[in-house]
C-alpha cells in the first residue's frame, strides 16, 4: 500500500477501490474523523514513513509463524502417533480389543470440539502468550490426577503431560482418561492460532501464512513416522514397551515447549513488545484498509457471538471444512494400518509415510502461495476435493498394493491442502474480532467432530482393503463438493446485490432522501457502519 495511504490513515484508501466502485460508493469513503467518537484513524499522530512494510512483514513472519508451526507439530504428534503406537503392540500391552482402539480414538474428538469456542473467546480476552501456553502445559497438570487415582504413585517417572501418561497406563481405563483430557486442552491451539494469525496479516496474506503453519500437520505425519522407528528401539528400557516410549518421548518435548511458550509467543498487534510503536501502527492500519475495521480493538458484546451464530456463511462454512476434516483424522490415524495391510512391517510402514507427508507439506505450501497471490479459494478447493476423491476412488477399486501406494499420495495431496485452505476463506469472509474467533472455533470444532466419525470407519475386518472406510472418506469428499460449489454461487449472489447498491445504508447528512434503504440501517458516518455492521456493511465484498 501507498505510504500516503497509511499515513492519511484511510481505513479503505480509494486506491484499493476499482473505477466502478468508485462510481457507485462515492459516499461509503473512510472519514478520517468521526464527529461523535474522534479520529478513526489508528495513532492519527504517529509518523510512519520510516516504516518499511516487506521488512515488516519478514520481522512478522519469523515472530510468529515458526514457533506456532512447532508448536501444531506437537500437538498433531501427540493425537496422532497412537497410530504408530499401535503397530508395536499397544493393543496387546493394555489388553484391548480392536473395538475398544476405536472407542479410545473416538472419545478424543469430543471435547476436542466442545471446548473450541470457549478456548477462542478466552484467547482474545487474555493474552495469547498466556492462553496458549497454558493449554499446553495443563495436558499434563490434569493427567497428573487420574493417574494417581488409577495407578497410584509413580516411582519411575511423574511427568505431568498427557502424551506421557499415555506411555504409563497399563489398562483400557486409563487410555480413555488420557485421550479426553488430551482432547480438551488441545481443543484451543489450532483455531485459536488460526484466528491469532488472522489479527496479524490482510486477507490476502492469510492464506500462506495458514499453510505454513498446518503443514506443520504434514511434517508430523513425516517426522512421526521416523520418530516412531527410532524409539521403538527404546522397548524394554526401563520395563516399559515400545509403544510407551514414543509417547513419554514426545511428551517430555511438548512439556518444555509449553513452558517455553510463555516468553516466545508474541501478543496482538497492539501490544506487541517486538514492534515499534509506528510498526504497531503499520500493522494495524494496512489491516483496517483491507476491511478489517475491528483490528485496532473491540470490546466484547453478546451480540457478536450472535451474529456468528446465526451467519449462514458460519454454516455453509462447518459443512465444508467438514468435507476434508472428516477425511484429514481418518488418513492420519490409519495410515501407518493402511500400508501395514498391503504388506509391510511395523518400522517400514511408519518409514513409507514419510514421503507421503512431505509430498503433502509442498502441495498444502503451494495452495496457500497460489490462493494468497491470485484468489479464488474456493475454486482451489474444489481442485483439492477433486485430487483427493480420485486418490480414494483408487484404493477402493485398486487391488494392487504398489497402486494403492501411489493412490495414498493422490489422497494426501488432496485433502491436507485443502484444511488451511478452507480456514483462509472462511476467515476472509467474516469482519468482527470476535465474530471471527467464534466463526472459526465452530468452523473448525465442527469439522473436528467428525474425526469422531473418520475414527471408527477403518475397521480390522476390512483388512486389508478397507472398502468401507475408503467409501466414507469418499462420502466426506462429496459433501465438501457440493458445499464448496454452494458457497462459491452464494457469495457471489451477495457480492452482486452489494454492486447494484441494494444492501447500502443511508448515511447521515450523505443519501438521507432513499428511504428506501432505512431497512439496511441509519448510521451517522460510514466508520459508524462498519463498526457496527462488520462484514454485513454495503462496501464489504467476499472473497470467492
Amino acid at each position: 500500500m501507498p505510504a500516503s495511504d497509511l499515513e492519511m490513515g484511510a481505513t479503505t484508501p480509494r486506491s484499493t477501490l476499482s473505477e466502478e466502485e468508485k462510481g457507485r460508493a462515492s459516499h461509503i469513503e473512510s472519514d478520517v474523523f468521526d464527529e461523535k467518537r474522534g479520529p478513526t484513524v489508528y495513532n492519527p499522530n504517529i509518523d510512519v514513513s520510516a516504516v518499511d512494510e516487506r521488512k515488516l512483514m519478514r520481522k512478522l513472519d519469523w515472530h510468529l509463524v515458526p514457533w506456532l508451526s512447532f508448536l501444531y507439530l506437537l500437538s498433531f504428534l501427540d493425537r496422532t502417533s497412537i497410530g504408530n503406537a499401535k503397530l508395536y503392540g499397544m493393543e496387546t500391552d493394555l489388553h484391548i480389543s480392536d473395538q475398544q482402539y476405536l472407542i479410545a480414538l473416538t472419545l478424543f474428538f469430543f471435547p476436542y470440539a466442545i471446548f473450541e469456542v470457549p478456548s477462542n473467546i478466552f484467547l482474545k480476552r487474555l493474552r495469547p502468550s498466556i492462553w496458549l501456553s497454558f493449554l499446553m502445559t495443563a495436558w499434563g497438570i490434569m493427567m497428573v490426577r487420574i493417574v494417581f487415582v488409577l495407578q497410584g504413585p509413580l516411582h519411575l517417572t511423574e511427568i505431568p503431560f498427557p502424551k506421557t501418561i499415555q506411555g504409563l497406563v497399563h489398562n483400557y481405563g486409563g487410555l480413555l482418561g488420557a485421550r479426553w483430557m488430551l482432547g480438551t486442552f488441545e481443543a484451543g491451539l489450532y483455531p485459536g492460532v488460526n484466528y491469532y494469525l488472522s489479527c496479524w496479516y490482510k486477507r490476502s496474506e492469510f492464506g500462506l501464512r495458514a499453510a505454513i503453519f498446518f503443514s506443520a500437520a504434514t511434517v508430523s505425519g513425516a517426522f512421526g513416522g521416523l520418530l516412531a522407528a527410532a524409539i521403538s528401539n527404546m522397548g524394554g528400557v526401563g520395563g516399559k514397551p515400545a509403544w510407551a516410549w514414543i509417547f513419554i518421548i514426545e511428551g517430555l518435548v511438548t512439556v518444555v515447549a509449553g513452558v517455553m511458550s510463555i516468553w516466545i509467543i508474541q501478543d496482538f498487534p497492539d501490544t506487541a513488545k517486538f514492534l515499534t510503536e509506528a510498526e504497531r501502527t503499520v500493522v494495524i492500519r494496512r489491516l483496517q484498509a483491507d476491511d478489517q475495521f475491528s483490528a485496532a480493538g473491540e470490546a466484547l458484546k453478546l451480540r457478536y457471538i450472535w451474529k456468528s451464530l446465526f451467519d449462514w456463511k458460519t454454516w455453509l462454512s462447518m459443512l465444508v471444512y467438514m468435507g476434508s476434516d472428516g477425511p484429514l483424522y481418518a488418513f492420519a490415524l490409519f495410515l501407518p494400518t493402511i500400508i501395514n495391510q498391503l504388506g509391510y512391517t511395523a518400522t517400514p510402514a511408519n518409514l513409507l509415510t514419510v514421503p507421503v507427508y512431505v509430498c503433502a507439506c509442498i502441495v498444502t505450501c503451494g495452495v496457500g502461495f497460489v490462493a494468497d497471490k491470485y484468489g479464488g479459494r474456493g475454486y482451489l478447493n474444489i481442485g483439492c476435493l477433486i485430487v483427493g476423491g480420485a486418490g480414494y476412488i483408487i484404493l477402493i477399486v485398486s487391488r494392487n498394493p504398489a497402486l494403492s501406494y501411489f493412490a495414498v499420495y493422490l489422497a494426501a495431496c488432496g485433502i491436507y491442502p485443502s484444511i488451511p485452505n478452507i480456514v483462509a476463506w472462511a476467515s476472509n469472509n467474516v469482519e468482527g474480532s470476535y465474530k471471527r474467533s467464534v466463526s472459526l472455533a465452530m468452523v473448525i470444532g465442527f469439522g473436528n467432530i467428525n474425526g469422531a466419525v473418520s475414527s471408527n470407519v477403518y475397521r480390522s475386518e476390512d483388512a486389508p482393503w478397507y472398502r468401507m472406510g475408503h467409501g466414507i472418506v469418499l462420502a466426506y469428499i462429496g459433501i465438501g463438493l457440493i458445499c464448496s460449489v454452494s458457497y462459491i454461487v452464494l457469495l457471489k449472489r451477495e457480492n452482486a446485490k452489494r454492486d447494484r447498491g441494494e444492501r447500502d445504508e443511508i448515511i447521515q447528512g450523505v443519501n438521507d432522501d432513499q428511504v428506501h434503504l432505512s431497512k439496511n440501517g441509519t448510521f451517522a458516518s460510514v466508520a459508524e457502519a462498519k463498526r457496527e455492521k462488520g462484514d454485513e456493511w454495503s462496501g464489504y465484498r467476499y472473497r470467492i
